[in-house]
């Protein structure tokens, strides 16, 4: 009997020491896990009985701010400027949490979680502290974008290439992050059933998340891998021709309707000419034509302060020891080839920076409620592609596609010098992706302009559809009319 009670004793004694240590584990280790976790409604009722800073543009106009409410959260997420800003701010949803933007990326200065203490007083006392962000991103520039579109599936990207600031970034169509901030549930979920069943797919930031092959536009890359690789296809004079033999096939590649096209690399590219540059790409070969996309930040995410950015994708040089053909497509920027808007304004602005990608960036600064800047951002370089002698010799080039017969002749700024790149891809029968990319004033330039504007009736370069676009943001940006 004595040693059964001993055994029963000896058993409680284990349970209690393990539910002990379960306890101390739940209360220890686990406590800021379970704290933190997405189903807690306890810590996201606390969240939102307390402020949420603001989030402005560099123009001063609120994009997301938190207003007291008179129901049980306390505090409203509201967007004044609906739709326009959604791809960059994201949302704040009590159901949905937070996501999509400045609002995920800035969560914790936002909340004012990971804010420096500014004094002792501080550390007692019951005030909420929040951090306020304010973007690189304009007012102006982001509603010109929008203006310009016209409601065209498509994004603008405008950006500083000496900074890496980004100053617009607009894609279409959008969506109005306010009903997802309601405190009503079923205007919630009724706004996210709407938005994510929507086929257009509103929510989706097509100007960083989304790729498209970039056509002519990637002829940008493949000059500056002439003068890095091969300069002495900088002297070689192309036949002026309509189409081009293409090896391990009996395929040909043949220029927009026909069209006979030819000279030497500044021509080719002036004229955009398709041919010529399907010829250069062979001539280069598989391996500089890799490695000059490596260097351009192709395979790569770019470091942009905002979640989920996609990477721009070209081939390993591998890829076309038995798909050669594909190469001279690789060259005008198709079949093989894509990339997000955004990395079309990087190689816009490596060129215009010559020869430095600089890290693109939203966030300008963070202040506290006092107006006190407790950060601001630092310009640095991502990558750096090519040379400045390669950079100062693609940005000739690209002024003469703005002259002459060159594809981009009516973007224009009088008194401006303007260096660009259009682009067509064909996505089908009787479509293509129509691109451009340039930057303002040539000799020293204060702004590049991405523009991709998918699924539109064919045309020749492209110009048509995103020259207007691009003249537009370009004209507001250096205060033309």
């Amino acid at each position: 009997m004595n040693r059964r009670i001993m055994g029963l004793g000896i058993a409680l004694m284990v349970c209690f020491a393990a539910l002990f240590l379960q306890l101390n584990y739940i209360q220890v280790v686990e406590a800021s896990k379970l704290a933190n976790a997405p189903g807690n409604s306890r810590n996201l009722t606390a969240d939102y009985s307390k402020p949420r800073g603001f989030i402005q543009t560099s123009d001063g106009v609120v994009v997301a701010r938190s207003v007291p409410s008179k129901d049980d959260l306390k505090y409203q997420r509201q967007y004044p400027t609906g739709g326009l800003f959604a791809g960059i701010t994201g949302y704040d949803s009590f159901i949905y949490g937070v996501g999509g933007g400045v609002e995920a990326t800035y969560n914790n200065v936002l909340t004012g979680k990971n804010l420096p203490l500014r004094s002792i007083k501080q550390l007692f006392s019951n005030t909420n502290v929040v951090g306020n962000v304010t973007l690189t991103l304009s007012n102006k520039l982001q509603t010109t974008a929008a203006n310009a579109l016209a409601g065209k599936t498509g994004a603008v990207i405008a950006m500083d290439p000496t900074t890496g600031a980004i100053l617009a970034m607009y894609a279409n169509p959008t969506y109005d992050p306010s009903p997802l901030a309601s405190h009503n549930a079923n205007d919630e979920r009724n706004a996210w059933g709407l938005y994510t069943l929507n086929p257009s797919n509103p929510m989706l930031p097509r100007s960083y998340r989304q790729t498209y092959p970039p056509g002519s536009t990637y002829k940008i890359v493949v000059s500056s891998a002439v003068f890095d690789h091969d300069p002495a296809l900088a002297q070689k004079q192309y036949p002026t021709v309509s189409s081009i033999s293409l090896p391990q096939t009996t395929n040909k590649l043949h220029n927009y309707n026909y069209e006979t096209c030819g000279g030497l690399l500044p021509q080719l590219l002036q004229v955009s000419c398709d041919t010529g540059f399907g010829q250069v790409g062979l001539d280069l070969g598989a391996s500089n034509m890799s490695e000059e996309a490596s260097a351009f930040g192709f395979n790569q995410y770019p470091p942009i302060d905002l979640p989920g950015v996609a990477a721009s994708t070209f081939p390993a040089a591998s890829f076309f020891s038995q798909q050669e053909p594909l190469l001279a497509y690789a060259a005008i920027g198709q079949d093989v080839v894509t990339a997000t808007p955004l990395q079309m304004a990087l190689v816009g602005e490596t060129i215009a920076d010559g020869g430095t990608m600089m890290t693109p960036h939203v966030m300008a600064r963070v202040t506290d409620q006092q107006g006190n800047v407790l950060e601001s951002y630092n310009p640095k370089a991502w990558l750096h592609p090519t040379s400045a002698a390669t950079a100062a010799q693609v940005t000739s080039m690209m002024e003469l596609v703005t002259q002459g017969n060159g594809t981009a002749a009516d973007v224009v700024i009088p008194g401006v010098k303007v260096a660009a790149k259009t682009g067509t891809a064909q996505t089908g029968h009787h479509s293509t992706d129509d691109w451009m990319v340039a930057f303002a004033p040539a000799n020293a330039p204060r702004i590049v302009v991405a523009v991709a504007v998918p699924n539109q009736v064919t045309s020749a370069t492209g110009d048509s559809v995103a020259g207007p676009i691009t003249l537009a943001v370009l004209k507001a940006a250096l205060g033309g009319s």
